[in-house]
């Protein structure tokens, strides 16, 4: 017999709490600028690691190192300092914010011309 989620009977343990992952529309967010990378040769590699507090994804240079970078989705700071954040090789948060898109203009540097 199914028991509702809300509506367990005593001495039942209710189910473990779902993990967290991106939506389609943040994986083509992350996608597209994965591919731009790729083209460009910065980047070669990633990996998606969804667990019960947040998802990540990793950016590696080779796919044979630490990541670059990580873009975290931690639900739990939604309300605080926002969802999603950008964090280096190092630890250092390069930025965070509500708004995917916001957040990976710190990856996607505009490209400089140079005259000589």
């Amino acid at each position: 017999m199914a028991w509702p989620r809300e509506t367990a009977p005593a001495g039942f343990s209710s189910p473990a709490p779902a993990q967290v992952a991106f939506d389609r529309v943040e994986l083509r967010e992350l996608f597209d600028l994965y591919g731009r990378k790729v083209a460009e040769g910065e980047w070669r590699d990633y990996a998606m690691d969804f667990l019960k507090d947040r998802a990540v994804f990793s950016i590696y240079r080779r796919s044979n190192e630490y990541p670059l970078y990580r873009v975290e989705k931690t639900p739990k700071l939604a309300r605080r300092q926002g969802a999603y954040a950008v964090i280096t090789q190092s630890g250092l948060v390069l930025k965070r914010g509500h708004e995917l898109a916001r957040v990976l203009k710190v990856l996607d540097k505009p490209m400089k011309l140079v005259v000589l």
